[in-house]
C-alpha cells in the first residue's frame, strides 16, 4: 500500500474527503518525525512504539574488495509492534 492508497482508505473509513485525510496523515507523520528528531518516543497503545536507537560504530569487510571499512555510529528510527497489531498480523 502506498501513501495515495492509504489516504483513500483513511478517507473511506473516517467518512472525510481525501484532502482532509491527506492533511491528517501528513500532520501525523510530521508529528512523529518531529518527536523522533527531538529524541522522544511515540507510543500508540495497541499499535506500536516509534523510538530512536543508537547504532555503534563498527568495522566490516567490503565483500567485493575484501577491504576493511569503518562504519560510523549513527541513530536509526525503530518501530516495535504493539500486542494488538502483532496478534492481528499472526
Amino acid at each position: 500500500m502506498n501513501k495515495t492508497q492509504l489516504v483513500e482508505k483513511i478517507a473511506a473509513q473516517a467518512g472525510i474527503s481525501k484532502a482532509a485525510a491527506k492533511k491528517a496523515l501528513d500532520a501525523t507523520t510530521g508529528a512523529i518525525k518531529d518527536a523522533l528528531v527531538a529524541g522522544e518516543k511515540v507510543q500508540l497503545v495497541g499499535f506500536g512504539t516509534f523510538a530512536v536507537a543508537k547504532r555503534p560504530a563498527r568495522t566490516c569487510i567490503n565483500p567485493a574488495t575484501k577491504a576493511k571499512i569503518k562504519i560510523a555510529a549513527k541513530k536509526v528510527a525503530k518501530f516495535k509492534a504493539g500486542a494488538e497489531l502483532a496478534e492481528a498480523v499472526k
